[in-house]
Parts: C-alpha cells; structure tokens; sequence
C-alpha cells in the first residue's frame, strides 16, 4: 500500500498503471487515494489493530488461582470456586495462569478422592449378552426411529455387515455396531459425544438391541476400526442389497466433490478449497455420487489426498461396474472434477457425459468475437426457470484425442457465458443445458446433508478418518427415502423434513408377552402415520430374540 500510494504521489504515475503493477483494480485504488488525501496519517497504514495488553479477569483471579492450586485443587474445582466467590474464570483461563505460573497439571485421581458434587450417572456398559426385554413400560425420546426397523430388517443390514466384515467383538457384535452408528446418522446427532445425554434412553438402546447405547468412547473409536477398503466393500454389499428396492436407476448420476472442513491440528490433513468459507484451509476432502432419478447417495469416499482427486470418477465407474455387472448409463460433474485425459478414457467406456469447460482468457476473447448472427436462441421447458431463452453456439472441439461437442451459452443467469462439454453427438441443446442445470440437485443434497446429517461435524477430533462416517450419510440417505416413500406426500422430501415432521416423535414402549408395542404420541402429522403401512403390523425383529414389533398411535 506504501509503495503504491508513493508511486502514484511521489512520483507521478497515473492511477491504471499503479493499479495494474501493485494487483489493485482501479476504482479500489481511486478510493484508497482519496482517503489517504483526507487522512494522510500513520494510522492510515496499520492493516491491524493492537489487542488488549491487559487481561483483567485473570489478573483479578490470579492469586486466589494459586493459592487454591498451593492446596491441589484441580482446574475445574477452583474454576467452581472463583464463580462463587464472584470472579468467575473457565476452567481454560485457570489452566493458563497455572501453567503461566510454572505449576504442572495434578495426577490423576480416583472418583473417590475427589470433592463430593453432583457429578453425570456412570450407565451400563454396552453388551448384547446383558440384553433383556423385561416386561415392563417406558417412554423413548426416539419413538420415531422404529419407524426405520421394517426396511432395516427387510434389508438384512446385519448380512451386510457381516459380508463387508466389518469390526466388532462378543460384547458388540458387527451388526449391533453398525445400528449403534446408523442411530446417530438417522436421529440427526452432530458429534459422537452428543450421544451423552441420551445414553440413559432405553428407546435407543432397544432400536440397536443392546442393554444401553454405547457411549461416546466406543463410537468415535470404532470410525478408526474401519480402513477404507472395507468402507468400499461395506458400500459394495449395501448397493447389492438394495438392487431391488429402485433406489438407484443407474440412467445417470450427479458427481461432486465437498471439503469437510478440519479445525484441529495433524500434519497429515491437507488444504483444500471450502466453498462454504471462500477460501482454503485443512480439510478432509470426499467424493460423492448421488443417482439423479431419488437423489440419493449412491457411493463416497472421503481418502483421497492431494494429486488424486481427478481419478476419482475413475474410481466410482470401477465401483459400479464392479457392484452392478455395467458402467454408469449417464454421468454429470463440474469442470474441477477430473482431467482431459480422464474424459478420453470415460469416452472409451462408453460412457455418455456432460461437464463445463473452465473459462480461460482466450475461450472468453473467443466469445466475445462472435457476431450476433453465430448465436441461436433456444427455449428450455421448465416453466418454473427465470432464465428459459438462453442464446447458444455450439461447435466440435478436440481434447485428449477426444471428440467432443462444445456449447457456448449466454443468457442462463450468469454474467460470463457456461461453456458445456459433452460426447453425446445426438441429444438436442435443450435437452442438454436442461440437464446439466438438474446437476444442482446435488447440491442440494449437499447441503440438506451438511445441515442434518452433520457432514461437517465428522472431523471433531485429531487425526479421525471420516471415510466410514461419509459410508454411514450413503446409508442413512437411502433409508430415509425408503420410509419417505411409505408416506403420502414425502417422497421426494429432504431428509430433514422428513426428521421435522415424522421422525423426531416420543413413543411409549411397553414390553409384554406377545412382543413389543410402540406407541406414538399425538402430533400434527400423525395421520399420516397411520395411514403408511408401518403401523399396526406384526414385524418379527431378528436381534429381538425374534419377538414381534407392533406400531400404534394414542388416540
């Protein structure tokens, strides 16, 4: 900025030229010369503020800190004693004054030696050898995960998880795991340690078929259990299992990658760009594939490390030939996506693709130099679109060895033109641009899967691999659509609305000889419930010791 407004004052260069050297647009730099003409002070200069130098809480707790600690009294416990003394202080600052002062952190104490406070519950340990179904009633807070069973059942997600062998022990075997973790997918938890709070929750505990829900220790460990070639393996024998429930058409599919942002400190996360953020920081970066017909998640994969990103649709065409018996019919990505190369080679599958061009300088200069005569206008049939009469060149270009046919179109919303990438020589550019707009329905599933399937909130801990986690949000995805069909109106709702409306509802359950029955509590949506074909239906669980589950409503 120094040299800059020197350049243009001191020695007299004219503004678009100072602006061009130092990296400044002209009309920044305009305003930044006016302001200097009517501040011309130091302060001018300073980009940053100096903080306080003073902390006053601390200063005030600092002797009472250390004169406590003189006594071993722990971080919290003098934390809880200067907020009753008036000057409060989290335990964190107390942790800083100490540590300031030179004192080492005290050793670890038994529970008994410690203050006698109220202190959490310590709840069973998790363990199927210890799981009754005891006559009895009680009310669950999760009345509404049981209107997952039927498909989880129908399923058979235990042979799944026995097929991807996926980890478990005597205690907590394979599928009892696997529904521990769906649990917090389909009850919309954020982090594995929310689970606290409804650890003493019997309703959770019996959806799973253990004594009581594993704590937060065992989840968050057993994401670390999983490597990534059994996660491809788990989606592998999920995608089989459901081959018959039409949830994957396989006509075409939507491609996109999203960085889950990282807020802790590991060598081995790498920068990637964060959309939601605008910029770049430590991120775990996930691949996703999302069938275009359901919207639903099909495959992920959140391994991936710097330099391999544009082989992942390679990965994905590998996956489900692999699963399915044929490629992809239809696939649809965003230009940072993949490569060139990789286009040639999807082009040699067979594989029918449509993704954008990046706009270099010298394709824009080209835009900008064709007469008004070389565009045509088309119409899209949407007649929900603003922007239906979009003006259109196409012409062929060659990429890689490549054929392929390139759209230029004006007129669609955007200041700068999209420029289309496509091989399929026949299909008409309407029909094109109509379904490359259709790609932003992953989008959108990105998004309502950020906000209720918590994406972001996997990395909560140093070094955790998010690849099983990202496995689970496929999972999940797909059984709130099978339970969304059963309902009137729901089929193509978000997963979160569904959640809102017809999920997130207490239940009585009462435990008697002729097996369990789950009662709903009144609420606004409840007809349609009862209207579904879940309810009032005897559906024998297998991890019930194969007693029945019967669904009802107060009336």
């Amino acid at each position: 900025m120094y040299e800059a407004l020197r350049s243009y004052f001191i020695d007299g260069r004219s503004s678009e030229e100072v602006a061009k050297a130092f990296g400044y647009t002209v009309g920044s730099f305009q305003v930044m010369c006016h302001h200097f003409r009517h501040d011309p002070l130091k302060e001018f200069f300073i980009t940053t503020r100096p903080g306080p130098r003073a902390q006053p809480k601390k200063s005030a707790a600092r002797e009472r800190a250390i004169e406590l600690r003189k006594k071993n009294r722990s971080v919290y416990e003098i934390s809880i004693v200067l907020k009753e003394e008036g000057i409060p202080l989290s335990p964190t600052a107390v942790r800083e004054i100490l540590r300031a002062e030179g004192f080492a952190a005290l050793p670890r104490r038994l529970d008994e030696e410690r203050p006698q406070y109220p202190r959490a519950n310590a709840e069973a340990t998790a363990n199927v050898g210890e799981f009754r179904l005891e006559q009895g009633k009680f009310t669950t807070q999760c009345g509404g995960l049981f209107l997952f069973l039927p498909d989880l059942i129908r399923l058979d997600l235990d042979q799944v998880a026995a097929k991807a062998k996926l980890p478990g022990s005597k205690m907590i075997p394979p599928g009892h795991a696997l529904r521990a973790a769906m649990a917090l997918k389909l009850w919309s938890i954020e982090r594995k340690s929310h689970i606290m709070p409804l650890v003493a929750d019997r309703g959770l505990a019996l959806f799973s078929g253990l004594n009581v829900i594993p704590k937060k220790s065992y989840l968050s460990e057993y994401s670390h259990r999983v490597p990534s070639k059994q996660v491809n393996r788990f989606l592998g024998c999920w995608n089989r299992q459901v081959a018959d429930e039409n949830l994957f058409d396989g006509e075409s599919f939507n491609l996109d990658f999203h960085s889950v942002p990282y807020f802790g400190e590991d060598p081995a996360i790498e920068k990637h760009y964060v959309s939601m953020r605008s910029r770049s920081q430590p991120s775990i970066l996930a691949f996703l594939a999302q069938d275009a017909s359901s919207r639903v998640f099909c495959y992920s994969n959140a391994d991936i490390r710097k330099g391999e990103e544009a082989d992942e649709v390679l990965r994905f065409i590998k996956f489900w030939k692999k699963n399915n018996g044929s490629y992809p019919k239809h696939i649809v990505f965003d230009s940072k996506l993949t490569t060139y190369d990789n286009l040639a080679r999807i082009d040699k599958f067979g594989i029918p693709f449509i993704t954008l061009r990046r706009r270099s300088r010298k394709l824009l200069q080209e835009v900008d130099d064709l007469p008004p005569s070389a565009w045509r206008k088309i119409e899209l049939d949407v007649p929900t679109r603003k922007f239906r009469t979009p003006r259109v060149f196409e012409k062929s270009v060659t990429l890689a060895d490549c054929k392929l046919r390139q759209l230029y179109v004006l007129d669609l919303g955007h200041d700068e033109p999209t420029i289309l990438l496509t091989n399929q020589q026949k299909i008409s550019q309407a029909a094109l641009i109509k379904r490359y707009a259709q790609r932003m329905l992953i989008e959108n599933a990105l998004s309502d899967a950020v906000r209720f399937f918590s994406m972001d909130a996997l990395s909560s801990s140093v070094g955790m691999k998010v690849d099983f986690d990202m496995a689970l949000v496929v999972v999940a995805s797909a059984l709130y659509r099978l339970v969304g069909r059963r309902m009137r109106g729901y089929s193509d709702a978000q997963a979160r609305t569904i959640f809102r409306d017809l999920i997130d509802i207490p239940a009585d359950v009462t435990i008697a000889k002729d097996g369990v029955h789950v009662e709903f509590h009144k609420r606004a949506h409840l007809p349609l419930i009862l209207s579904s074909d879940l309810v009032n239906k005897r559906v024998e669980v297998p991890w019930w010791h194969n007693q029945p589950l019967f669904m009802s409503a107060r009336t």
